[in-house]
């Protein structure tokens, strides 16, 4: 079933990976596996992108991007999961628990599951670890967070990530067997702050790309990045992340990412919503569904993107509520 890796030899190291999702960020992470020397197996339902990647590319979700030799792609789940050492969830937030209900039966006991996906179950508002431990109870769960597009990682460019699980020995174990040549892999035991950017940010890169698409300026754009990092510590203190978490890749630096580039797919989401363009069409923006979670902690920003989203201000109004709320130090969060 698998097959060498480009090196034509499995280093002593070498685990059999199943990834679970075969987008952009699926692929990426394949790529980076087998790079990393494990044996790949990639589960996409699609079967034209299991034929795809069989092809050496995958056009619909990284364009002009080779696939190495190597990742062995099945629509079969199954397949895709027997004897695996690592489970990588590589499904977007809203469809991760359906895909782990298929699943179940197929992942070993024991074999750790990492979520490579970001943001909070919308009818639940339960993080996807919770998710996890529910339905895989007899499996540890691990996240992997980050700056990070899934072209760069493709591509084999530069990128740090961090890999956190409660177990703060299974994280960096994750995180050494994870990080191969321009891909650097932190560990931490804070899953629940390294849960919280990762979500966060992309309701912040909606902002931010609606602020960029109205014409508002860079000022007002650099203050709502700053503004939206007081407000993700603060809910994270609300769930308990740990400060420093936040201050670091899952956090800080992944918002930085995020709200400044239209290769995240929540900032072309606010970008084309600040233009009034129609939304209809667009890529999957996580950041939508997680706009609704900040219920009872103060978060101005956050509260906005949900009122905007759900028809009830326009940008202009939300700017103007958020510019007239009452003054205060700037270090009081």
């Amino acid at each position: 079933m698998t097959k060498k890796t480009t090196s034509g030899r499995r280093p002593p190291s070498g685990w059999r990976v199943a990834v679970l999702g075969g987008g952009a960020w699926g692929t990426a992470l394949a790529l980076a596996m087998l790079r990393a020397g494990h044996f790949v197996r990639l589960y996409a339902r699609d079967s034209e992108t299991v034929a795809a990647i069989d092809r050496g590319e995958n056009a619909r979700y990284l364009p002009g991007i080779a696939i190495e030799p190597g990742i062995v792609a099945t629509s079969d789940i199954a397949a895709a999961l027997g004897g695996a050492d690592c489970v990588l969830a590589v499904t977007p937030a809203q469809s991760l628990r359906a895909v782990l209900a298929a699943a179940a039966g197929h992942i070993p006991k024991g074999v750790p599951l990492v979520l490579c996906a970001k943001g909070i179950e919308r009818d639940t508002g339960a993080l996807l670890s919770a998710i996890v431990e529910e339905i895989l109870p007899d499996n540890p769960v691990a996240a992997l967070s980050g700056p990070s597009f899934a072209t760069d990682v493709a591509r084999g460019l530069p990128t740090a990530v961090v890999v956190a699980a409660r177990d703060g020995e299974l994280a960096a174990d994750l995180a050494a067997r994870f990080s191969a040549e321009n891909l650097r892999c932190y560990s931490s035991d804070d899953l629940i702050g390294v849960e919280i950017g990762g979500a966060l940010k992309n309701v912040f890169a909606i902002a931010a790309g609606a602020v960029t698409g109205a014409g508002l300026g860079a000022s007002a754009q650099a203050a709502m990045v700053t503004r939206g990092f007081v407000e993700l510590r603060r809910i994270g203190a609300a769930f308990g992340a740990k400060p420093e978490t936040l201050m670091g890749l899952s956090g800080l630096g992944d918002l930085l990412l995020t709200c400044s580039s239209a290769q995240s797919r929540n900032f072309a989401y606010g970008l084309a919503l600040g233009q009034g363009k129609p939304l209809a069409g667009l890529p999957l923006a996580e950041g939508v569904p997680t706009a609704g979670i900040a219920a009872g902690i103060d978060a101005p920003i956050i509260s906005a993107v949900a009122a905007i989203l759900d028809g009830k201000v326009t940008i202009g109004q939300a700017v103007t509520a958020l510019m007239t709320r009452p003054l205060k130090t700037e270090t009081d969060i």
